[in-house]
């Protein structure tokens, strides 16, 4: 939370002028709000073993924030899906926010009211984590933490295209979990900076 404050009053200016640009580039709101999946409290208390699931979300429902980075009313089928490489739906200005990952400043705000970590698994829709965790093993163990903002897994990896780039994702995801600490998070942040810079797996 230190960090995400501190993260915060550095990243004020560029956060206004990213902020103005979405406004006079495209119609809608500067932010995006979307409900995620995020730490399954249940596990907390659980000293080990397989957790038994039927028809939940497997961890606490939360609304995360983004910059918008797609034009509104693109979606009016209500599916929760992926974007793609050359997504139509993406505004110019989102599309440069995507390569350097700038839309994920203001998830900052999730990170102080205790909804997210800076580091961890990143936190999936609800309807798409029902359908990852009926195809792929352990994918709900990614809950046990809280989500983060870049983790493991991103610093490793490109954005998803498909379930089997998330299931590679699972595993750095649980290697993380295995041997979480203060270090390896610190870690984690410091590789994040050229991921950002270099714009790997960026769409």
């Amino acid at each position: 939370m230190v960090i995400a404050a501190l993260g915060l009053v550095l990243a004020l200016p560029v956060m206004l002028v990213i902020a103005a640009l979405i406004k006079l580039t495209s119609r809608g709101p500067v932010l995006f709000a979307q409900q995620r999946v995020g730490l399954d409290r249940r596990a907390l208390s659980r000293s080990g073993g397989n957790s038994r699931r039927r028809m939940d979300l497997g961890g606490a429902q939360f609304t995360m924030y983004k910059f918008r980075t797609m034009y509104v009313d693109t979606d009016t089928s209500g599916t929760q899906v992926w974007a793609a490489s050359d997504d139509g739906r993406i505004t110019p200005v989102g599309r440069v926010l995507r390569k350097f990952r700038l839309d994920e400043l203001p998830q900052v705000l999730n990170v102080l009211r205790g909804e997210m970590n800076i580091v961890g698994p990143r936190p999936e829709q609800p309807a798409i984590f029902v359908y990852l965790r009926e195809q792929i093993e352990g994918y709900q163990r990614r809950q046990r933490v809280r989500p983060g903002i870049t983790g493991w897994a991103q610093v490793n990896q490109g954005y998803d295209t498909s379930v089997d780039d998330v299931r590679r994702k699972v595993r750095y995801d649980l290697e993380y979990i295995h041997g979480q600490s203060t270090l390896e998070d610190l870690r984690i942040m410091l590789r994040t900076v050229p991921v950002m810079l270099f714009r790997r797996g960026a769409h």
